[in-house]
């Protein structure tokens, strides 16, 4: 108990001190009310003796290669996660089951290979995904983002991504901003629907200069607006062979239903 006479102010702050006597930190880590910050500490594991009520944990540029799903799931308050430059590879899903709360998530910087709908869909209250600087980064599922309706912020730049479908980021209703910037997009007629959407869309792109295509080399380095009007014209007009091979395959077929049906009632006339 604090001394007599002390204020009530004082005696809150004597209180809290008290309490954060008995609050442990991780060993090569700074704690203070509700954040873990362990930057740059060349750490190897995810640390152990995290408070449990930590609201904001900073895991950045160490050499961290697997989060334990369990340890994560006692941090239930965690609303911010920074493991930028770390060596996080491509098994997350499941990961963040239980950590529902999370708002920022950012593992750029890491060794990431794919998305699955698995690896953030327990996310619901996600705002904020930095997932660029993954250069290994090489598949994004279609649905990867269905359940994190409230994403705000999504950067997938400077990755090893050559498409990406068009309602994996057109069905999220709060996107305001996406990273694309420096990957490797193959501007295909697939691909033509994203940039159709890229260019009718609300949302912000940064660094929008350097959202270019890769390949095909004809293509190449071409801004996305120039790469629409190439790709409309290619691809919306132009017929390749086994469209005229249809197209012959179905004149043949009405040609010869023509006949038939113009012989069949002569034949019927004169049997008759």
């Amino acid at each position: 108990m604090p001394p007599s006479g002390i204020p009530w102010s004082l005696s809150l702050v004597f209180l809290l001190g008290m309490a954060s006597k008995g609050i442990s930190c991780p060993s090569r880590c700074s704690c203070q009310y509700l954040e873990v910050n362990c930057t740059g500490q060349q750490l190897q594991e995810f640390p152990v003796d995290i408070p449990l009520d930590t609201r904001q944990l900073i895991l950045a540029a160490n050499n961290v290669s697997y989060l334990p799903a369990v340890e994560l799931s006692f941090l239930a308050d965690l609303v911010y996660l920074d493991c930028r430059k770390n060596l996080l590879g491509d098994d997350l899903d499941f990961t963040f089951i239980g950590v529902a709360k999370l708002v920022y998530l950012d593992l750029s910087f890491n060794n990431l290979t794919q998305v699955t709908f698995s690896t953030f869909s327990h996310l619901l209250s996600l705002v904020v995904l930095k997932i660029s600087d993954n250069p290994n980064l090489v598949a994004i599922e279609k649905d990867a983002f269905a359940n994190n309706t409230w994403l705000r912020h999504l950067d997938v730049s400077r990755t090893g991504l050559t498409f990406l479908d068009t309602s994996t980021v057109r069905d999220l209703p709060n996107l305001r901003l996406l990273g694309l910037s420096d990957n490797l997009w193959h501007c295909n007629c697939s691909f033509l629907d994203f940039i159709t959407w890229m260019m009718e869309s609300d949302v912000h792109f940064p660094d929008a200069d350097n959202i270019t295509c890769y390949s095909p080399a004809g293509l190449r380095a071409l801004r996305m607006p120039a790469a629409e009007a190439q790709l409309h014209s290619s691809c919306l007009t132009q017929l390749h062979k086994q469209d005229y091979v249809f197209l012959c395959l179905v004149g043949f077929c009405i040609f010869l239903a023509g006949t038939t049906a113009a012989w069949l009632p002569g034949v019927c006339a004169v049997i008759y």
